[in-house]
Parts: C-alpha cells; sequence; structure tokens
C-alpha cells in the first residue's frame, strides 16, 4: 500500500469570534502529535480579535479520504486518524468510513486485507486458480463473476478507490 501524498489538515476556528460575525481561525497540519495541533489552536485563540477567547471548533478539514470530522473531534484523534491515513492512504480513510472507527480500520488492514485488484472476479479468479487444479478444456466454462458476488455476500468486503482498483478485506 502507497502513502498518502496530500496535506492532511483541519480549520480550526475562534467560536467567540465565530459567534460575533468575525472569521478568525487558522488550517492546522494533522499530521503532527496531539499536542502540537492544540498549541497551534491556543495560539489561533490567544490572537483572536475577541478577548478571553477560548472555545474552537473544526469548521473544515481536507485530505481524510471519506472520514467525517465532528465539530469538536479531539485532537488525539485527529492526529491518530491523519498518522494512519499517511500511512495508509486513500484506502485508509475509506476503510475507517466504511467500518465506523479507527480501531477497526487498523485490525482490518494488519488480519483482514487480501490485496488490490482490478474486480472482485479477479480476486474470485486467483483464489481458485491457487487452490485449486482446473483442467484446461474448463477454463472457459467458469464464471468468476457469479464466484465473485457469491464472495461478495459472506466472505468479503471491497472498497473500490479509483478506476479497477478494488481493495479486498477478509469479513471474518
Amino acid at each position: 500500500m502507497k502513502q498518502f501524498e496530500g496535506d492532511i489538515r483541519v480549520y480550526v476556528a475562534c467560536l467567540a469570534a465565530y459567534n460575533s460575525g468575525i472569521l478568525h481561525g487558522c488550517r492546522i497540519d494533522a499530521e503532527q502529535e496531539a499536542y502540537a495541533i492544540y498549541y497551534n489552536a491556543r495560539a489561533m485563540l490567544a490572537a483572536s480579535p475577541m478577548e478571553d477567547a477560548d472555545e474552537w471548533a473544526i469548521h473544515d478539514y481536507e485530505g481524510f479520504c471519506g472520514v467525517r470530522l465532528s465539530e469538536y473531534e479531539g485532537f488525539a484523534e485527529i492526529a491518530e486518524l491523519a498518522a494512519f491515513i499517511s500511512e495508509h492512504g486513500e484506502i485508509g480513510g475509506q476503510l475507517v468510513s466504511h467500518l465506523c472507527n479507527l480501531d477497526g480500520a487498523k485490525k482490518a488492514i494488519v488480519d483482514s486485507y487480501a490485496g488490490e485488484y482490478k474486480s472482485l472476479a479477479d480476486f474470485a479468479e486467483e483464489l481458485t486458480e491457487q487452490s485449486t487444479d482446473i483442467p484446461e478444456s474448463w477454463r472457459f466454462y467458469i464464471d468468476y463473476e457469479a464466484m465473485a458476488r457469491d464472495i461478495g455476500i459472506n466472505d468479503v468486503f471491497t472498497i473500490d478507490t479509483g478506476f479497477e482498483q478494488v481493495h479486498v478485506f477478509w469479513s471474518h
């Protein structure tokens, strides 16, 4: 799997300024430790046009590859998600989004990843040919599309990251 090559950032806004009709905030690189994200947010609040500004919210984000962040997502979670996506690329973000949690995605990428294929039918073909001796005269009669549909019902799930980029995971 390839490393992600995009910026993973959050836009943190000062709520005191926002509630007064003033846009004040900053984009923060999410690919750093949680405390560094926190210090950037605190510096933004310190520079706020509003006195005693102390509340922030995430109003935008980019590079999270399908993962949705809440307005009040914790900086530790943001840093952990960004590190995972940076390491695994779009498939990492899509996997977190599909499984709805980072811990499940971390486990799946290690324990359940079967590989990237052009289609689920290609996966079914490879799986069949690695596990069974198929007589040459029978090869043209095997319906790998039908096998793929059956495999996809109970045995695997897939994540598409582009044209002919199907990532297959075992569903155990």
